[in-house]
């Protein structure tokens, strides 16, 4: 059984506007610049659904992956021959697996702006993404995908204001913090959802050149940084050691995996069984751990996904897979669905989601990719092994 997955149509804004943008920053900062009119185009996209079709994918080797350690905050006007501006673009994929039933959801927004219904003083890059990995039922994945505009944007008229400050970014932090709880509060009051239902969120914003990644559970986000895989995100499981101190901390424990011998995350939205009332500290949490990096020309796309993909596949191998995948045909529909297919051969036992998102042309990647080792070494001949050669080819 596959689910439906959602295509983006893509059009382009003139190049104007970019430079338009760039004044206007410059400005802001009382800065003096000089734009050229052949800066590339800022796009937008309208979206569409269509049904997904199954497509076979090739194997790809393990390399290793490394994990962001530093959350960049740049308060530093760039000049605009540095200054990076993401070109946005995505691609979903979701299917049951062998699961019996879909308990994942995902959202997918390339232009956020238009998707709030406002407008930007300057033209810039606005998108947002989440996966929601649903357990106990499908209801509270459901629920929180249905209101998530709502519960993640309910002041958007703050992402108008959008600036580089770190005032600006601590403000954007704080905002996303609050609505995962906001999102679990309302599940709690929401009688439509069981109380024994609960859901893992991961979202990724793209603001501007900026990245925030905000993550409650064992869903993924991991960046490619020309070629490299970086997390940008941990797995909430009890396995993970800071999430087991913090739980045993607070009074709960993990049996043979799991918190209180029950779930498999630490941290979820809902699950309402297994937290304190309202105003208590429990084991379970909701609170999202944040990372927010500021883009550059070396950052080619993110995955995220749900650990339907992970549980099989290590950060670097989905990495080395998408990023060969955007080499050879420039899809990032194509190359969600060839994560899944690849993930479902690996024997996954769970539901599959995956969104790419691209940051960077396709010809980026290409001119940045290493060249291939050759298979075979190369080695001189001596004067008398030529002769010998040539002897025998004319012999023959």
């Amino acid at each position: 059984m596959v689910t439906g997955a959602e295509i983006i149509c893509q059009q382009n804004i003139p190049s104007m506007l970019d430079v338009k943008y760039h004044l206007c920053v410059a400005q802001e900062h009382n800065v003096k610049v000089e734009v050229s009119p052949t800066s590339p185009a800022v796009q937008i996209f309208t979206e569409v659904l269509v049904s997904s079709e199954s497509f076979s994918t090739e194997t790809s080797s393990f390399e290793s992956a490394v994990t962001s350690t530093e959350i960049i905050k740049d308060s530093i006007m760039e000049t605009p021959a540095t200054m990076f501006i993401p070109n946005v673009r995505s691609g979903s994929y979701a299917e049951i697996g062998p699961r019996v039933s879909m308990e994942d959801e995902h959202i997918r927004i390339d232009n956020l702006a238009a998707h709030l219904g406002f407008v930007f003083q300057c033209p810039i890059p606005s998108a947002f993404y989440a996966v929601f990995d649903g357990h106990g039922g499908p209801d509270a994945a459901a629920f929180v995908k249905r209101n998530a505009m709502k519960l993640f944007f309910e002041d958007a008229n703050m992402l108008q204001s959008y600036d580089t400050d770190a005032f600006f970014l601590k403000k954007l932090e704080e905002s996303h913090q609050r609505a995962f709880l906001r999102a679990d509060h309302a599940l709690a009051d929401d009688q439509s959802v069981n109380s024994s239902c609960g859901t893992t969120a991961l979202t990724a914003l793209v603001l501007g050149r900026h990245l925030l990644v905000a993550n409650a559970g064992d869903c993924r986000a991991v960046l490619c940084r020309r070629g490299t895989a970086v997390e940008m995100s941990h797995d909430h499981r009890p396995s993970y050691l800071p999430e087991r101190r913090r739980v045993e901390e607070l009074g709960g424990f993990v049996d043979d995996g799991y918190l209180n011998g029950y779930l498999s995350v630490t941290r979820a939205l809902g699950d309402w069984d297994l937290k304190l009332p309202l105003g208590d500290t429990s084991p379970l949490i909701a609170d999202p751990d944040l990372q927010l990096v500021t883009l550059t020309e070396e950052d080619e796309f993110m995955i995220i996904a749900c650990d339907g993909i992970w549980d099989v596949m290590s950060s670097q191998v989905a990495v080395s897979l998408v990023r060969r995948g955007l080499r050879r045909h420039d899809d990032p529909q194509q190359c969600a669905r060839e994560l899944v297919k690849e993930a479902l051969r690996l024997n996954t036992s769970d539901n599959l989601t995956v969104i790419v998102i691209c940051l960077s042309t396709v010809e980026s990647i290409v001119e940045t990719c290493l060249p291939q080792r050759r298979r075979f070494k190369a080695c001189s001949l001596s004067e008398e092994t030529r002769n010998r050669l040539k002897s025998l080819i004319e012999e023959s």
